[in-house]
């Protein structure tokens, strides 16, 4: 089984180094100089280019059987960007609001459908929360997810198995008043509030949360908390070039 995976991992690195290959190349590739720049077979070579080259990932000029890279990394990286652009708009709030709570703050997308974790300011608290970026939350479950639900595309809401009407006057309520909670649902004692980050085409992006013990974030939070988490999203949302409306 371990000889099985390592191969395994070596052919996603191969993988990996033929595509960052032709994505530094400013000009075509041809397999003989792919195969020796990678150190491999020309046999090798050709049957990863032409695996790439199905998925999208990849492409190979008719004229000169030269390859290059393809327009499905496009939108990936358009995505990545996207992504990022919209963590640098929100890092400068959340540095500012776990100054002003004390607490540990959280920032999350929608990435693939699932509310994920992008980065995590720890608090200031005895008591250290801490969650890794990359972390997935449920939708239904998390502060974080109840603000997606409330503020994504409809879609996400209709597509959940979960959404009974008990979530969806949830929901519901999150959007009225723009903020979402949920004490001891990701884990007992712990409590999450959670507001949403919208761009410049008044579309949500993103959500910004304080964590911390409920006996601190308590279930209904303190008219000063829910000052502070909304103000900082919204003067993040700023930063995507969002306006209120008037």
């Amino acid at each position: 089984m371990q000889i099985d995976d390592d191969h395994s991992l070596q052919s996603v690195d191969l993988v990996l180094d033929l595509v960052e290959q032709l994505a530094a190349s400013p000009r075509q590739l041809g397999v003989t100089e792919v195969a020796r720049a990678l150190g491999i077979s020309k046999a090798r070579a050709h049957r990863h280019l032409r695996a790439l080259v199905r998925r999208g990932y990849a492409r190979q000029d008719p004229a000169t059987e030269r390859y290059e890279i393809g327009v499905k990394l496009l939108p990936l990286g358009e995505a990545v960007r996207e992504r990022f652009g919209v963590l640098d708009a929100m890092r400068p709030q959340m540095a500012r609001l776990r100054e002003a709570t004390g607490q540990a703050v959280t920032a999350s997308v929608l990435a693939d459908g699932a509310v994920t974790v992008l980065e995590m300011l720890p608090g200031r608290t005895l008591i250290e929360f801490g969650i890794r970026p990359g972390a997935r939350l449920d939708l239904a479950g998390s502060a974080h997810g109840l603000v997606a639900l409330a503020f994504a595309a409809p879609s996400l809401l209709e597509g959940l198995h979960a959404a009974d009407d008990a979530l969806r006057a949830e929901v519901a309520a999150v959007r009225r008043q723009g903020w979402a909670t949920a004490a001891d649902r990701v884990l007992t004692g712990v409590n999450a509030l959670a507001a949403p980050v919208f761009d410049h085409r008044g579309q949500w992006r993103a959500a910004l949360a304080i964590v911390g013990s409920t006996q601190l974030i308590a279930a209904e939070p303190s008219a000063e908390q829910i000052a502070e988490v909304t103000g900082a999203a919204r003067r993040a949302s700023g930063s995507l070039g969002w306006r209120a409306a008037a």
